[in-house]
């Protein structure tokens, strides 16, 4: 057994034990067990610095989860998106696929609650109508393999999945979202990463939320995995007493691209279940997201985005940087809040300049001003 086997099976997840570790009460921790169970491996738990920090918010059960168990098991609609087990088909060219229900550490406010913790495996039989529909979709570029956590699964199942989405013509690229670099860092080995530069182009996403989770052990891991070809993005949730702070977000930003690792998205967080005491105000990520711009680098900006409830995706919000716009110009403002004006090229000038080629009229067309890439 490998050794970030052993931290799995030595992990905090039993009432007795939450009990004991945290003085939670008997009752409450039944009924939060009930609810959603726990896994807090030991090296997640050396993190902690004191009771309530950042890092004991996000792992340590706490009886305001029981205030909002009646909320949406789906908030983003997953599972109407679902068109054969495991797979999630919101976005025209990309599929989630979902290849395992196990994580190295619950995070207290998952969205996925309702899939994660189960103890039986999914094997590839299980997934073979998963492993169809993506044969079948000829527009399906992209593949995120997700769960649970991928990287729950050996080398030796991760590389039979690897193998047949890559065997995949129109499937060009494959990402893995795993959180194990971040709160399982020894899972990332010199065999795992051997194994998976053979299926490039592989793209990993992973998850930090606070400066505190970036340790020499996670440092080791995302290197081995950027040293092997792999970029690695971060996607942060914004919550409540962990990161909601424009000094701490920069802190772990700036962290992350030291060890060239890109923030890719900051969350809103979403109307989970049982985890409501996390969200923020929106005006909390914007002002975060204006307090970033033109004081930390712009590759450390991420994209701000709620994923709309009830499954319409990921949109991204901006602070105001447009104060107005005409046919004629457009009043900008920067990051210390001075006021410049760009002139436009008016729509009529634009259509006399340029060859027509027959579709070069512009009447009743609103172009957009800002756009973020997903």
């Amino acid at each position: 057994m490998e050794l970030w086997q052993n931290l799995i099976r030595d992990s905090i997840h039993s009432v007795d034990q939450l009990v004991e570790k945290f003085k939670l009460d008997r009752k409450i921790a039944v009924n939060l067990d009930n609810f959603f169970q726990a896994r807090i491996n030991p090296y997640y738990l050396s993190l902690i610095r004191y009771p309530g920090d950042p890092i004991w918010l996000q792992c340590v059960p706490d009886e305001v989860e029981l205030n909002d168990i009646d909320a949406s098991e789906d908030p983003l609609g997953e599972d109407s998106m679902s068109p054969v087990p495991n797979i999630t088909h919101r976005y025209p060219d990309r599929v989630l696929f979902l290849a395992t229900s196990q994580c190295g550490m619950y995070c207290r406010f998952c969205t996925r609650k309702r899939k994660v913790g189960n103890s039986s495996k999914i094997s590839m039989k299980d997934l073979e109508s998963a492993f169809k529909y993506v044969e079948e979709h000829s527009e399906i570029r992209d593949v995120i393999l997700s769960g649970g956590d991928p990287l729950m699964l050996t080398d030796v199942m991760l590389e039979k999945i690897l193998k047949r989405l890559r065997a995949v013509p129109h499937v060009e690229i494959i990402r893995i979202g795993t959180k194990m670099p971040c709160v399982l860092p020894q899972r990332i080995t010199p065999k795992l990463v051997k194994m998976l530069r053979k299926y490039h182009p592989i793209y990993i996403n992973t998850h930090f939320n606070h400066p505190w989770e970036i340790t020499d052990e996670s440092k080791k891991a995302c290197e081995l995995l950027v040293d092997a070809g792999i970029p690695v993005g971060n996607q942060c949730v914004l919550m409540r007493g962990v990161n909601d702070n424009p000094e701490i977000i920069k802190d772990l930003f700036r962290k992350l691209l030291a060890m060239r690792v890109r923030p890719y998205y900051l969350y809103q967080a979403d109307l989970t279940k049982g985890a409501n005491h996390f969200r923020t105000p929106i005006k909390v990520g914007l002002e975060i997201m204006d307090k970033l711009r033109g004081h930390i680098s712009g590759l450390a900006i991420p994209h701000y985005v709620i994923d709309a409830p009830g499954g319409g995706g990921k949109i991204p919000i901006l602070p105001q940087y447009v104060l107005h716009q005409d046919d004629e110009k457009i009043v900008l403002r920067n990051f210390k809040y001075e006021t410049f004006v760009y002139p436009d090229v008016t729509p009529k000038d634009y259509r006399n300049d340029i060859p027509s080629n027959g579709t070069d009229n512009l009447e009743g067309i609103t172009l957009p001003i800002l756009v973020e890439e997903e």
